[in-house]
């Protein structure tokens, strides 16, 4: 990967933070994404669900529960961008067979958006029926189909766009983090975008330089913009744009969990490698790579086609889904020391202010109509809160 950048650098001169961002996690031929799955204790980076099945198990109450809000549409479909190895929407699964009487005449199906082949072989086996052969067609916009375990239709794609238009409830867990950035430094010369260059000393190490002058990007800084360091991310504002026509158009909502900033932070491009930070310059493609998800930049760019809830953090998000609640109730079900033991970990992992319970973020897009209550009786009085608060970012009270 790091002949490859230099080869890159000296034909064609510095390339952005983007640039190498893309190169390093999704090249065909030696992206880390592509061809590592670097999840887990033996993976790079571990992630809520991996830490505790309450996590998934909640964000499963959460869908059901605006499905319920929203008037128990006959089908939705649960699309998840990144799914990791799986573990998220096995929970959420988990879940939904567990309230089936609930869902009963409801026709769901599972829709995950991957690039990774290796990620997506670990997602067909962790959630697929085995006895049911998955069937691949490479050249499709639907690479890879099957059934899960539940009985429920399950297909991969590359991309968003490719996913079938419809009722849609979206889930992206740490997916944004990973999307390329751009950098930019404010300068006496007025702003100055970040690029990767080659050191001049050393011909195999790369250094980051400004450019001389204006680039195209810039475009996406914000005229206002007091920071003098930013870090915005093109794509995910493609995406989001996407999320909110679909949900304006056919309804549903969109979840978004991720480590994350309201605007505030300037400098948080990273590199982690075997659970430690690692130098972004270093070794690449040995390192995931990733930057915080500013959110005051997502709700942006939903142009205001939906409502944006958040960014709450993961504790208050978490607590007010019930955490505690489904704690005990594991807790008196356990037996089991090591069990118990592994539960309050997991607990304190996602609820520690000092761990994720602070870090990590909540972010939802929901329809306007939503908000405004669903029937018409309701809209004559637009500015009284909906009959049903969503759940998670208001404290519900638990019957």
């Amino acid at each position: 990967m790091l002949r490859h950048l230099v080869y890159k650098i000296k034909s064609t001169g510095p390339i952005t933070v983007a640039e190498y961002m893309k190169e390093v996690l999704t090249n065909p031929a030696k992206g880390y994404y592509i061809h590592n799955d670097m999840l887990g204790e033996k993976g790079d980076f571990i992630t809520s669900p991996e830490i505790s099945q309450i996590f998934g198990e909640l964000l499963g109450i959460w869908f059901i529960s605006e499905w319920m809000a929203a008037g128990k549409s006959s089908a939705f479909q649960l699309v998840e961008l990144g799914p990791g190895r799986g573990t998220l929407a096995g929970d959420i699964l988990r879940v939904f067979s567990q309230l089936g009487s609930v869902l009963k005449n409801c026709d769901i199906s599972i829709h995950l958006v991957e690039v990774s082949q290796k990620l997506s072989e670990i997602q067909a086996l962790a959630l697929t029926e085995e006895k049911i052969p998955l069937e691949r067609d490479a050249d499709s916009t639907v690479y890879m189909k099957g059934v899960t375990k539940s009985g429920i239709p399950i297909f991969w794609y590359r991309n968003l766009q490719d996913v079938p238009k419809g009722y849609s409830f979206y889930l992206a867990h740490e997916f944004f983090d990973a999307l390329p950035v751009h950098k930019f430094q404010k300068t006496p010369q007025g702003w100055r975008e970040v690029f990767i260059d080659i050191d001049p000393h050393v011909s195999d190490k790369l250094r980051f330089v400004l450019a001389p002058c204006a680039t195209p990007a810039e475009a996406f800084l914000q005229r206002d913009e007091t920071r003098d360091h930013v870090e915005v991310c093109p794509s995910a504002g493609v995406i989001i744009q996407e999320l909110s026509q679909r949900i304006a158009l056919t309804g549903g909502a969109a979840l978004i969990a991720d480590y994350g900033h309201d605007g505030t932070k300037t400098d948080t491009f990273r590199g982690f490698c075997g659970h430690k930070l690692h130098d972004v310059l270093t070794a690449p493609g040995t390192a995931d790579l990733t930057a915080d998800v500013d959110f005051s930049y997502l709700r942006r760019m939903t142009q205001a086609k939906v409502v944006s809830l958040g960014p709450i953090e993961q504790q208050a998000f978490l607590r007010n889904m019930g955490i505690d609640v489904r704690l005990k109730v594991l807790l008196d079900k356990s037996d089991e020391p090591s069990m118990k033991q592994q539960l309050i970990q997991g607990y304190d992992m996602l609820m520690n202010p000092k761990k994720m319970g602070e870090r990590f973020h909540f972010f939802a897009l929901l329809p306007h109509q939503r908000l405004q209550g669903g029937n018409q009786q309701t809209n004559a009085c637009q500015s009284k809160p909906s009959a049903s608060p969503v759940a998670g970012f208001g404290e519900l009270t638990w019957q």
